[in-house]
């Protein structure tokens, strides 16, 4: 049984080691001097660790600003989408309304439609509304997901009714008992939905592609892109982007990783 114990360990080490040699190599490179990467063989180390790239990548305004430009909207859609879903999804699985089954049926039933599909009447609407090449074009279509709607609503099932009536009995109103009851309740479902939005938030390139035109309000994937056209013969400097646009999430996932988890098991399980 050791034995077994120990392969089983040693075989997920090397898978593990496996799947962040990519990350490692790229942090290793961005710290390269100019050309260093391109030398045969390819070195795995920097010779001369140095931060010049980072340096010089912040100093130039459309990186800086378009790293700004993606924590402004993450944090805003992480904030606006979480409320809403927990409300839709509290109200899905507690409230009783006509339609209420129906509904949500068929909105599970649009979780098969590609979100591409979506994406030229989605456009053409905004354009009506005026807020093509705005932030806005990018908050509005994120404040709510059908799967977030979902996971809420499925944590919110297995949580006790009771509670919510002794609130009612006790004249609290319904806002009251969302915000005093339920929210602490759906805690860690709540962190999950957070994490997942923030993320999604963060590393969405097809849309703010879409909808934005001016480079003074792209988000740092899209800058990322525009980095790579020019300076493609940079490898040290491209890595640099890299680790940048990927380090923000990569925390902040290993940060709530606990709660990430706790709330996706016991949603599956309630």
């Amino acid at each position: 049984m050791k034995a077994k114990s120990i392969a089983v360990n040693l075989a997920l080490t090397a898978a593990a080691l496996l799947a962040i040699a990519p990350l490692l190599w790229m942090l290793s490179v961005s710290l390269m001097r100019p050309g260093e990467a391109s030398n045969y063989p390819p070195p795995l180390l920097p010779a001369e660790p140095s931060l010049a790239r980072y340096t010089e990548l912040l100093k130039s305004g459309g990186f800086g600003r378009a790293f700004l430009t993606s924590l402004g909207l993450a944090c805003a859609v992480t904030l606006v989408s979480t409320l809403l879903n927990a409300l839709a999804g509290y109200g899905f699985a507690k409230l009783q309304f006509a339609g209420r089954d129906k509904l949500f049926a068929l909105l599970l039933g649009a979780l098969v439609i590609p979100g591409q599909v979506g994406m030229l009447p989605l456009f053409l609407m905004l354009k009506e509304m005026g807020l093509v090449n705005t932030w806005a074009g990018v908050l509005v279509p994120s404040m709510a997901s059908i799967f977030g709607i979902f996971l809420v609503r499925q944590y919110a099932l297995g949580m006790p009714g009771e509670l919510i009536e002794a609130g009612r009995l006790d004249g609290a109103s319904e806002w009251r008992i969302f915000i005093s009851i339920v929210l602490p309740l759906m805690t860690p479902v709540l962190v999950t939905l957070a994490v997942l939005t923030f993320l999604g938030s963060w590393n969405d390139f097809m849309w703010p592609l879409i909808v934005l035109t001016d480079g003074r309000l792209y988000t740092l994937p899209i800058a990322l892109a525009a980095l790579s056209r020019e300076h493609v013969q940079d490898v040290e400097m491209m890595m640099a982007g890299a680790v940048i646009t990927i380090a923000p999430v990569l925390l902040l996932f290993l940060a709530l990783q606990r709660y990430y988890m706790q709330g996706l098991l016991m949603g599956g399980v309630k």
